[in-house]
């Protein structure tokens, strides 16, 4: 296998993104920490309905994010290890190991994408049940209801009718 002889400025140009991306992952896991706290706390009160869907989705996020970090550090680990290997002047070692640094900072970042599909829902969820508690909402649900009773009495009109037909003949 031929080597492509990458310099060592290569794998350190992983470093910045990385850096980002693991502060940002960090974020994650702390805006999720708050939310579980909140959940708990909320428990104890014993003001937490349908909190069953809500931990599911919780503790999902929290090992994709364990996941995500994991990747992320082996990332910058291997992308440093790479670095020294290069620095020592072995190559096809150190290219070997960017190559794995740039295979565990995709497997990071398609984690990160399934996690935020997963966060996305959840706000949606939660969405609906604030839906629920607003005054549009109620109004909406009062008219469904005023016009099922419409048609309700409609189809009792319609058959009044009919027997009314049906008596003349």
């Amino acid at each position: 296998m031929k080597s492509i002889n990458i310099a060592i400025t290569t794998p350190a140009l992983l470093f910045p993104a990385i850096s980002l991306l693991l502060l940002a992952y960090t974020n994650r896991f702390l805006t999720t920490g708050q939310l579980i706290r909140g959940l708990s706390a909320n428990a104890r009160d014993g003001k937490v309905p349908r909190a069953s869907k809500q931990i599911k989705n919780l503790k999902k996020r929290v090992s994709l994010i364990k996941a995500m970090q994991l990747y992320g550090v082996s990332s910058l680990i291997l992308c440093t290890i790479s670095m020294f290997l290069i620095f020592l002047e072995k190559n096809f070692a150190g290219e070997v190991l960017f190559g794995l640094s740039l295979l565990a900072m995709t497997l990071s970042l398609i984690i990160a994408l399934y996690e935020i599909f997963i966060s996305v829902d959840a706000i949606n969820y939660e969405l609906e049940g604030i839906k629920k508690y607003t005054k549009s909402y109620k109004k909406e649900k009062r008219d469904e209801k005023h016009d099922e009773h419409d048609e309700e009495h409609e189809h009792e009109h319609h058959d009044i009718i009919k027997d009314d037909e049906v008596k003349e003949i």
